[in-house]
């Protein structure tokens, strides 16, 4: 049976959001998509780029995968690729002028890849797909036994940054950078306060988007 979650909240989106933005539909599905900003995000429920940037339909491309990983560029023939797939359609067909790698606090993919746990399944997909952090990892130096809390986080943000860098390696990606028509921004979200973070492509320094927040939304995660 489908489940009742989705059935009333589907009502409630029927009866609300869309009736109240039923030309804004009518509209994309006759004159298609056209986002100008894609987000590269985490699996993670509690981290939706919609609901973080209040994104109306048709405002987002969004990508989701553990740990909002980016691969880097690889042609091999016969091999699924998710994510350059996604890419290709977002910046060739699309032509999106920004794209965001959106990481997050107390993200499950890092801690999984940190304490080295035990496959979920037989396919260790997980873990597969994590390894690719592995130099950002090796780049932090070990892991310390006493604050492994602020070594995660670091961790966190190198993950962004290792996406960052593999965004480049794609031929479409680094051209278009190149003559100014695409941007790429890192950003970090913090789930327990709201605070939002971006990247400063000069420094590499991540600060707060919004300066003017309440006190309470600057508490460490």
């Amino acid at each position: 049976m489908f489940p009742e979650r989705l059935v009333e909240g589907y009502r409630a989106f029927v009866g609300g959001r869309f009736a109240s933005e039923q030309s804004r539909y009518e509209a994309l599905a006759e004159t298609g998509q056209k986002p100008r900003i894609m987000v590269i995000g985490c699996v993670d429920s509690r981290v939706s780029p919609e609901v973080i940037f209040d994104a109306a339909p048709g405002e987002l491309l969004v990508v989701r995968n553990v740990a909002n990983l980016v691969p880097a560029y690889d042609p091999t023939p016969n091999t699924q690729h998710g994510v350059s797939a996604a890419l290709e359609f977002g910046v060739m067909a699309l032509r999106v002028s920004h794209i965001v790698v959106l990481g997050h606090a107390t993200c499950g993919g890092i801690r999984a890849f940190a304490d080295d746990q035990e496959p979920l399944s037989p396919g260790d997909f997980i873990g597969s797909w994590m390894s690719q952090i592995e130099p950002a990892a090796r780049a932090l130096g070990p892991r310390p036994a006493a604050d492994a809390g602020d070594w995660l986080r670091r961790l966190e943000f190198a993950a962004i940054e290792l996406s960052l860098r593999n965004l480049m390696t794609f031929p479409c990606v680094n051209i278009l950078v190149g003559r100014g028509k695409l941007s790429l921004h890192g950003a970090y979200f913090g789930i327990s306060t709201g605070r939002l973070l971006a990247r400063d492509p000069e420094s590499g320094q991540f600060g707060p988007v919004l300066e003017d927040m309440p006190d309470r939304i600057f508490r460490c995660d």
